[in-house]
């Protein structure tokens, strides 16, 4: 099954724009009458016949439309991405697939990076998404400055911060409750600086280990996401 996404489908026809009309009509010879699935981001699956199969304004009618039980937490990253901008792709990508609430890419003093293509993330984001027949769709923040980012009010249960500077540390599966929302930092390649560490834990985080090896970003990102994961999963 190859699923869709329809962000803005409302009502019983919808229209895709040219790029995916053509996709369904030219490439997948998909006909009149024969049925494809849609997700709108947001929880819902339909099931939608092609009304018409043209190639420029494929128009489906929708058959039934089902909501996908979302998970019982929310789980936001805030990571400085890669130099390598792949790398922060494949963790895009897998974080998407594990369950990734809202991903925000970070500006610190350390940072590889501090441009991002938002629009190629979010195709990046999309198609993970629709690889992994997923009905909710990852909020994806722009570029955001740790000055700006930190000293903001967030209301999660847990504000948690990963880095590797000696010091006082639980384990993530041994500090996250199940069920808690919680937001994450994750640094880049040279970590955080020791001023940024010192004010997050100023405003209210708490410093937190992914396990006793130091890992890469993108590592560290997908470690973290998973772990939230099996700590929901295991207590269900």
């Amino acid at each position: 099954m190859q699923l869709f996404y329809a962000p803005d489908i409302t009502g019983e026809l919808y229209t895709f724009n040219e790029e995916e009309s053509k996709h369904i009509v030219r490439v997948l010879r998909l006909k009149e009458n024969d049925t494809i699935y849609l997700t709108d981001g947001k929880g819902w699956f339909y099931q939608v016949q092609i009304a018409d199969a043209h190639p420029k304004a494929c128009t489906v009618r929708v058959n039934q439309k089902e909501l996908q039980t979302k998970h019982s937490y929310y789980l936001h990253i805030a990571i400085a991405p890669t130099k390598n901008i792949e790398r922060f792709e494949w963790f895009l990508e897998k974080a998407t697939e594990l369950g990734i609430d809202e991903i925000t890419p970070l500006l610190t003093a350390n940072s590889e990076r501090d441009t991002i293509k938002f629009e190629r993330l979010q195709k990046v984001i999309e198609s993970a998404m629709k690889q992994s027949y997923k009905a909710y769709h990852p909020k994806l923040n722009p570029m955001t400055k740790w000055s700006d980012f930190v000293k903001k009010t967030y209301s999660f249960e847990r504000l948690l911060i990963a880095h590797c500077y000696v010091g006082a540390k639980i384990h993530l599966k041994n500090q996250l409750l199940p069920q808690e929302n919680a937001l994450i930092l994750i640094g880049p390649e040279g970590d955080f600086s020791l001023q940024e560490v010192e004010t997050a834990l100023k405003n209210g985080f708490e410093a937190t280990s992914l396990g006793e090896y130091r890992l890469r970003t993108e590592t560290a990102g997908i470690a973290a996401v998973g772990m939230v994961s099996w700590i929901n999963v295991q207590n269900n």
